[in-house]
């Protein structure tokens, strides 16, 4: 009985809405912008949150990194040769660093370079990866064809050669990957694997793979290209003296990572004569970036929030306007015997129908703008449970809060005058 009762009133505010479409669809709009704007930020925000984070927990959450920095300009003058810049790690900070702290687990250098990849006739410039196994346990990547490097492949100083999914398409196309040898530069590697090309940078870490790159063991990066880059750019020729490029370290438990990134940056300071390096800590950039989250949250909420705020003024203002035109029926529906609690439901139930409608047309509208935002420009965007049912039921509190003064209102009408009104 109670339940067809609801119906029935719920029916009658629908009715009441439609007597009015044009007035009852310009009322909801404040709604529809203010719930499609929520949705729609609420997904672009945990998208590129959740990218980052993605990135991040790709590093290792007990990794630390270290890399080579070029100093600024007044370092370089003072511990730069005539013709040579030198900085960055050293072979011998990857030594110190793998000996002095007990709770290490593992340590793997890295070397870069460019070289151009060939193949025949195809070929590539692909970023050189010289690495030591470790590499691999550090920062994991899944195995397409063949295998990753081997101890054996370092201690026999083998020319081996794992290719990126992406570096093995242009250079090897169609043909076999595993066992062909191409030639990097001008020595010629065999390719023993193929591992999954991942994207991207986490704060300021470079992932070693981002692009096209190809790892080969550390001992014959550097016997065939050396420590000695030159970089040519408009006419100009600039000589570079960089031993190492990363080091990537692997601590034994997660809770001793930031002490031992500590630890390094001390040791670090007192061989290098200039800031030279940068020691980050994706544990701690994990942490950044979830508290950057919450609040990049809290301000889209706010925002989205005070279109719902505008848009729920709309719908107390014309129901105002409402009462004062609906005076009459107010009047003979109290003369027939209508309490004052059944005018104040029958007004809320015409704001909350008024405003959930709203809601819903907005969902629609804010599941649409992260879908069309990804179509076009790539971004990630995800749309969540709570990012749906969250601004659905400020909507319809919205409904009751700001429809509840214009229900009061009506129900205060006096039968005799309201009767009495033209």
């Amino acid at each position: 009985m109670r339940q067809t009762r609801i119906a029935r009133n719920v029916w009658l505010g629908i009715e009441n809405l439609l007597l009015h479409k044009l007035r009852s669809f310009l009322t909801m709009l404040g709604v529809v912008f203010g719930v499609g704007s929520v949705v729609a930020m609420l997904s672009v925000g945990e998208g590129a949150s959740m990218e980052a984070m993605d990135n991040i927990r790709k590093l290792g959450s007990n990794n630390i990194i270290i890399s080579s920095v070029k100093p600024s300009a007044d370092d370089q003058q003072r511990t730069t040769t005539s013709f040579m810049s030198v900085y960055g790690l050293t072979y011998e900070d990857h030594r110190r660093i793998a000996e002095s702290f007990g709770n290490i687990k593992q340590v793997a250098p890295v070397k870069l370079t460019r070289k151009e990849t060939r193949l025949r006739e195809r070929s590539m410039e692909l970023r050189i990866v010289g690495t030591t196994p470790e590499w691999f346990d550090l920062v994991p990547r899944e195995v397409l064809a063949g295998r990753v490097l081997l101890p054996p492949d370092q201690a026999r100083r083998a020319p081996v050669v794992v290719l990126t999914e992406f570096g093995a398409r242009k250079v090897l196309a169609t043909e076999a990957v595993v066992g062909q040898t191409i030639r990097i530069g001008g020595d010629e590697f065999e390719v023993i694997g193929i591992v999954r090309s991942e994207s991207g940078q986490a704060g300021n870490i470079q992932i070693p793979d981002q692009e096209a790159d190809a790892y080969i063991p550390m001992e014959v990066a550097r016997r065939y290209f050396g420590d000695f880059f030159v970089k040519r750019t408009s006419g100009a020729e600039e000589r570079e003296k960089v031993e190492l490029h990363q080091v990537i370290v692997q601590v034994e438990d997660p809770k001793g990572v930031e002490a031992v990134a500590a630890g390094i940056e001390r040791m670090l300071e007192r061989f290098h004569k200039k800031k030279d390096y940068t020691v980050s800590v994706p544990l701690a950039l994990l942490k950044q970036a979830e508290a950057t989250k919450r609040t990049f949250n809290i301000v889209l909420g706010s925002i989205a929030g005070i279109s719902l705020l505008v848009g729920g003024i709309g719908i107390m203002n014309i129901m105002l306007a409402s009462v004062t035109e609906r005076t009459r029926e107010i009047g003979i529906r109290r003369a027939i015997g209508a309490k004052r609690k059944q005018i104040i439901y029958q007004f809320l139930v015409e704001t909350v129908v008024l405003s959930t409608t709203g809601g819903l047309i907005g969902l629609g509208v804010g599941i649409l703008i992260p879908l069309l935002i990804t179509y076009f420009s790539g971004m990630a965007t995800v749309v969540t449970l709570n990012g749906i049912l969250l601004p659905l039921f400020i909507s319809m509190g919205i409904g009751i809060l700001f429809g509840l003064y214009p229900a009061i209102n009506a129900a205060k009408v006096d039968p005799i005058i309201a009767l009495r009104h033209e």
